[in-house]
């Protein structure tokens, strides 16, 4: 194997390695939007049962209500309004993560796309070397079979039988 082609195999392995990575950086991303996905359905659950429950209060208790039953519910939307806050939290922290995971998957195809540009380069430079190397060979053939007729040409007798010097 010649240096080139080790050269190029060696680059081949690298392009495996980036498309390993790559792979795994966008089953990441998947795996992130995922985790988005379920942390947003659960917020939008969230609000929308603080909602529905802020209109039974409503409905249920606009008149007078006891003094421990209105504790009871502001108590309570205490407790649901800190579990809203703490899911739009999981919904930011998720959101970052997937941002993240999609730099790190646009960094690793960028390098895989650089890998296999730099492997074509190299494949198109031993073609045009080897290109060259026949044209060479072809160039010296034809130079010998010029020079051979040449030589033959002058061992020859000219036209009255006298030979060349």
């Amino acid at each position: 194997m010649t240096s080139s082609t080790q050269a190029i195999h060696a680059l081949v392995l690298v392009l495996e390695q980036t498309e390993r990575e790559r792979d795994q950086a966008l089953a990441e991303q998947l795996r992130a939007q995922q985790v988005l996905d379920g942390a947003q359905r659960q917020a939008e659950q969230l609000l929308h049962y603080r909602s529905e429950y802020e209109q039974r209060w409503n409905t249920q208790f606009r008149q007078a209500g006891a003094k421990e039953i209105v504790q009871c519910y502001q108590g309570f939307m205490g407790r649901l309004q800190f579990a809203v806050d703490q899911q739009q939290h999981q919904v930011a922290m998720a959101t970052a993560t997937l941002a993240a995971a999609r730099d790190t998957l646009r960094a690793l195809e960028l390098r895989t796309a650089a890998v296999r540009k730099l492997i074509e380069r190299r494949q198109q430079e031993l073609a045009l070397a080897a290109g060259r190397r026949e044209q060479k060979l072809t160039d010296e053939q034809a130079s010998r079979a010029a020079w051979t007729r040449l030589s033959s040409l002058s061992n020859q007798p000219l036209p009255g039988g006298i030979l060349p010097a």
